[in-house]
C-alpha cells in the first residue's frame, strides 16, 4: 500500500544546495575538497545511487571555488544523466581502458588535504595518490560527522511516512500467530507488511524469541516460538528513500513478574531517553538519561549497546547517542531512542522510537504502545 500522496521530489537546486553546503562544512573543517563514493552521502548530495557498485570508479569531487563534477564509468552516465541532482553537477565519464585517475587528479589541489567517504575502494585512494602523492585523506565521517545529520522539512516529510509505515507494520504483526511458528515465519511476515504499507527496500526483521532475544542483533532463524517466551522485533527499511527503524518486544501468554517489571524498566529507561531530547544538549546525555534508569535497577551490565543511532538515507548514521559523543543536538536531528536489557540464555526487552529534536524539545516519530503486548 504506497503513501496516497507520495512526498514531493527533490530538485536540482535541493541538490545543488546541499552540495554547497558540504564544500563550505569542508572548509571549516580544513579540507581542500571532498571525494564521495557510491553510497548515501553521494545519494544524499545528488541523488543518484548507482544500480550496482563496481571496481570502476565513480566518484564526486566537490571543491572550493569548482562546480561539481561526477566522474563515472561511460557505460553508466546514462543513468546518472538520469538522477535529480544531475543539473547541478559536471559529469566527466571515461572508458575501459583509459585511466579514471588522470582525469580526476586534475580537479584536486596538489598538496591538499581531502575527506573521502568510509567506503571507498582503496585501490581508487591508491590510483589518485600515485599521481598526487603530496594529498593526503581523511574519513568523511571523521571530518564532517555531521554532513546529513540535520534533515529539512521534506527529508522529516520522509521520515515520518517511513514511521508511520513501520508502526502500521507492528499493529499488523500483533495479530499473527506468534507460538508454534518459527522466527523466520513471522520474519516474513514482518517483510511483507512493511512493503505492504509502501517500503521499496527491507533492511532487517529481526525476531528473537525466549534466549535469542538476548543476542541484540539475533537474525531470525529457525527456532519455533513458544508459549511462555518473551520475543524482541526490530524492523525497518527504506520508504520513499529514507529510513524506518522500530522495536517492540511483546510476550506469547501472559508473562511473569520479573519479566513484566524488566519490560517496565526498560519502557521506563526508553521515555526517560526521549524525555531528555531537546537543542544544545549532548548526544551522550541521551545515553546518560536512558542508562541511568537501567543501572538504578540493578541492569546496567545487561544494556550492552549504545542508546540510539541517527537515520536518513540509511538506517543506521551519525550521530550516535552515546557516552563520549559531545555533539550538541540540533533541530531536525533525527535519531532512535533505544535501550536494552539483555539476560543470556533468558530472553532480551528492547523498546525503539525514531525522535527528531525540534525548537524545544523532541517528537517521537513511532506512537505505537510501549506496554509489553501479548501475543498468541
Amino acid at each position: 500500500m504506497s503513501s496516497p500522496n507520495p512526498p514531493v521530489p527533490f530538485t536540482a537546486d535541493d541538490y545543488r544546495a546541499r552540495m554547497a553546503r558540504a564544500v563550505e562544512a569542508a572548509a571549516e573543517a580544513g579540507l581542500a575538497g571532498l571525494l564521495v563514493a557510491p553510497g548515501p552521502d553521494l545519494d544524499h548530495l545528488t541523488g543518484y545511487r548507482p544500480t550496482a557498485i563496481t571496481e570502476r570508479l565513480t566518484v564526486l569531487v566537490l571543491t572550493a571555488g569548482q562546480e561539481p563534477v561526477l566522474v563515472v564509468p561511460a557505460l553508466e552516465a546514462p543513468d546518472a544523466e538520469q538522477a535529480a541532482g544531475a543539473p547541478a553537477l559536471t559529469l566527466r565519464d571515461w572508458t575501459d581502458g583509459k585511466d579514471p585517475y588522470a582525469i580526476t587528479a586534475p580537479l584536486l589541489a596538489a598538496d591538499g588535504r581531502f575527506g573521502i567517504s568510509d567506503n571507498a575502494w582503496a585501490m581508487h585512494l591508491l590510483g589518485i595518490q600515485q599521481l598526487l602523492p603530496d594529498t593526503s585523506y581523511t574519513s568523511l565521517t571523521e571530518a564532517l560527522p555531521m554532513l546529513r545529520a540535520v534533515k529539512d522539512a521534506r527529508e522529516l516529510e520522509r521520515l515520518t511516512a517511513a514511521g508511520a509505515a513501520a508502526d502500521a507494520t507492528y499493529g499488523e504483526i500483533l495479530k499473527v500467530r506468534f507460538s508454534g511458528r518459527s522466527e523466520t515465519d513471522v520474519a516474513a511476515d514482518l517483510s511483507a507488511l512493511l512493503k505492504h504499507f509502501g517500503h521499496s527496500q527491507v533492511d532487517f526483521t529481526v525476531v528473537g524469541s525466549g534466549p535469542n532475544g538476548a543476542n541484540p542483533h539475533h537474525e531470525a532463524g529457525e527456532r519455533v516460538i513458544e508459549r511462555g517466551d518473551m520475543v524482541v522485533l526490530d524492523f525497518g527499511g527504506l520508504k520513499h528513500g529514507y529510513g524506518s527503524d522500530t522495536s517492540r518486544t511483546v510476550h506469547v501468554g501472559e508473562p511473569t513478574a520479573e519479566e513484566q517489571r524488566v519490560h517496565d524498566i526498560v519502557r521506563e529507561a526508553q521515555e526517560a531517553g526521549c524525555r531528555a531530547v531537546r537543542p544544545g544538549v549532548s548526544c551522550q546525555e541521551i545515553d546518560r538519561a536512558a542508562r541511568a534508569v537501567i543501572t538504578e535497577f540493578g541492569y546496567g551490565e545487561r544494556f550492552i549497546h549504545r542508546t540510539g543511532h541517527g537515520i536518513g538515507v540509511t538506517t543506521h548514521e551519525p550521530p550516535y547517542m552515546i557516552e563520549g559523543e559531545e555533539q550538541p543536538l540540533v533541530p531536525g536531528m533525527c535519531f532512535s531512542v533505544e535501550p536494552g536489557v539483555y539476560l543470556p540464555g533468558r530472553y532480551g526487552v528492547r523498546i525503539e522510537d525514531i525522535v527528531t529534536v525540534t525548537e524545544d524539545g523532541g517528537r517521537r516519530l513511532n506512537t505505537t504502545s510501549r506496554e509489553l503486548a501479548i501475543v498468541e
